[in-house]
C-alpha cells in the first residue's frame, strides 16, 4: 500500500492531501541554511496525519509498520535542520493536536508532546510554576519538538540545556510495529529519545521539572565598547546573587537588524538583552554602571505582557531570523565555548573575524553546572567551502561546533558524540527504520 492510500483505510483520522499544504508542512526553518535550503527544498511527504488520541496515533503507526510505509515526526516545523523534513515521502505523524496538559503538581508536570510552549506555560502560571527553559519560538514551538529537535532557551542560564540530569523525569514512548510497543524510560534513559529528531521512536508523553514562576523584568543594556558589553554580561551570568532568566550578548553589527528596536540601539552600540527579576533591579542597574552602560529600555512584567512584545523574541534563534528578515543573503553557526577561557576565546575570534562573523552568544549553564558561552554567530555567507573554513578555525581555536549546515544526527550536535543507545532503542523500537530514515546515517549504515 502507498501513503497516499491511508487515508481510504482510516477516514475518520484528520488527513491532509492537498500537495500545496503536504509540501509546506514538509518543511521547517531549514532555510537559514543556504546549504540545507538547497538539498531539502524539494523533499515532501505524500500525506499528512494530525491525531488527537494515543489509539489514532496507534492506529496509523499500526497500518504504517504493516505496509512499510515511513514515518516522520512534525511538531510546529520550528526547527532549523531539517529535523522534520521527509527524505523518503511517505506520513508525517503531525503531533500538534496531541496537546493536553496531563497535571501539574509539586513542581512536576505531565504534558502530551504536541502542546504549545506558550499553553503550556499559561496553564502553569495559576499553580505558580512556568518552563525552566523555553526558546524563543515559544508561541508556536510545541513541547514534543523541543525536545526531540532542540536545546533549551531562556532559562538555561539557571537549568541548563534540557539535557541536565533532573530536568527530563520520564518519558512515554511508541515503538514502529503492526502491534506498537508502549514504553515508559526515566531519568538517563529518557534522554535517549533527546534531540534524536523523532528517529528511535515516537514521544507521547513527558514528564518533566518547573521553576517557580517569576515576573520577569526585560532590559536592553547598551554599551560603546565590545568587552565593556562582554563582561557586563558575563558578571551578571556569574553573580549568584542576580536572578535571571536570559543574558544574551549581540555585537553593534547585529544591532541594526532589530529594526523594531531601532529607537533603543543607537548606531555603534553593543548589547546585552536581557530578563532578570524584580528583586535584581537594583543589582542589574549598578552593574550597568560599573561598565560603562546604559539602560536604554526597561520594562515590567505587566507592561510586557500588556504589550504582547517580549525581548526573548530577539534572542537564541530569532536573532537570526530578524538578521535573515533583512538580509536574506546571511547564515548562521552553532558554537560550544570552552568554560575555562570563554571570554579568551570570543574576543579573539571576534578580532580575527569580524568582518565575516557577527558576534552573538547565549550564555547558560553547562550539564556540569558551570557557567559558559554558546554561540548563535551570524555569518556574512560567501559559499560553501569558506562556510566551513570559519567553522574549523572556530575548532582550531578550542570552539566546539555544533554544525546546523546538515541533517543527519551524527554530523550536527552528536558529531562530538553519539549515545550509542540511541542506535540500540531503534533496533528495538524501529527495527525496519520507518521513523525519519536518512536522518540517522550510523544506523542506516549498521542495517545495510
Amino acid at each position: 500500500m502507498h501513503a497516499s492510500n491511508l487515508p481510504t483505510l482510516m477516514p475518520d483520522l484528520d488527513w491532509i492531501s492537498d500537495a500545496t499544504r503536504v509540501a509546506k508542512l514538509s518543511q521547517d526553518f531549514n532555510w537559514y541554511s543556504p546549504v540545507l535550503k538547497r538539498q531539502l527544498e524539494n523533499k515532501s511527504a505524500d500525506v499528512v496525519v494530525r491525531p488527537k488520541t494515543q489509539n489514532e496515533i496507534e492506529r496509523v503507526v499500526s497500518a504504517c509498520a504493516t505496509h512499510n510505509i515511513p514515518i516522520t515526526l512534525r511538531g510546529t516545523g520550528t526547527g532549523n535542520y531539517g529535523q522534520c523534513v521527509p527524505l523518503q515521502g511517505g506520513v508525517v505523524l503531525d503531533m500538534s493536536a496531541y496537546n493536553q496538559v496531563l497535571w501539574i503538581k509539586d513542581g512536576i508536570a505531565r504534558a502530551q508532546s504536541g502542546i504549545r510552549l506558550i499553553d503550556f506555560d499559561r496553564a502553569a502560571k495559576p499553580h505558580g510554576q512556568e518552563l525552566r527553559w523555553i526558546p524563543s519560538t515559544f508561541r508556536s514551538a510545541t513541547l514534543g519538538g523541543l525536545y526531540g529537535g532542540g536545546f533549551g532557551g531562556a532559562g538555561s542560564i539557571n537549568y541548563g540545556p534540557i539535557a541536565s540530569l533532573g530536568n527530563i523525569l520520564k518519558v512515554k514512548v511508541m515503538g514502529v510495529h503492526e502491534s506498537p510497543q508502549i514504553l515508559e524510560f526515566e531519568g538517563q534513559e529518557a534522554l535517549n529519545f533527546h534531540h534524536t529528531y523523532g528517529t528511535n521512536a515516537i514521544v507521547l508523553e513527558l514528564e518533566f521539572a518547573l521553576a517557580p514562576s517569576t515576573p520577569w523584568m526585560e532590559a536592553i543594556v547598551c554599551f560603546d565598547a565590545f568587552e565593556d558589553a562582554l563582561h557586563f554580561a558575563n558578571d551578571l551570568s556569574l553573580g549568584s546573587g542576580y536572578a535571571k532568566k536570559e543574558v544574551c550578548f549581540v555585537s553593534s553589527s547585529i544591532t541594526p537588524y532589530f529594526t523594531a528596536l531601532s529607537s533603543f540601539l543607537k548606531p555603534g552600540a553593543h548589547a546585552v538583552l536581557t530578563l532578570f527579576a524584580p528583586s535584581s533591579e537594583t543589582g542589574v542597574k549598578e552593574l550597568t554602571h560599573k561598565h560603562k552602560g546604559h539602560i536604554s529600555y526597561l520594562k515590567t512584567a505587566q507592561e510586557v505582557e500588556q504589550s504582547n512584545r517580549t525581548l526573548l523574541e530577539y534572542t537564541w534563534n530569532h536573532t537570526t531570523l530578524h538578521a535573515l528578515k533583512v538580509d536574506k543573503s546571511l547564515t548562521y553557526i552553532q558554537s560550544g565555548f570552552d568554560p575555562t577561557r570563554y571570554l579568551e576565546q570570543i574576543k579573539t575570534l571576534d578580532h580575527a573575524l569580524s568582518s565575516e562573523v557577527m558576534m552573538h552568544i547565549e550564555f547558560i549553564r553547562t550539564k556540569e553546572g558551570v557557567v559558559n558561552a554558546s554561540g548563535l554567530q551570524i555569518i556574512r555567507y560567501t559559499r560553501d567551502e569558506r562556510l566551513n573554513e570559519i567553522m574549523q578555525i572556530y575548532r582550531d581555536h578550542g570552539v566546539q561546533i555544533n554544525n546546523p549546515h546538515v541533517y543527519t544526527l551524527e554530523d550536527g550536535k552528536s558529531a562530538n558524540y553519539l549515545n550509542p543507545k540511541i542506535l540500540s532503542t531503534k533496533d528495538a523500537l524501529d527495527p525496519s527504520g520507518l521513523l525519519n530514515p536518512g536522518k540517522l546515517r550510523t544506523w542506516t549504515s549498521k542495517a545495510h
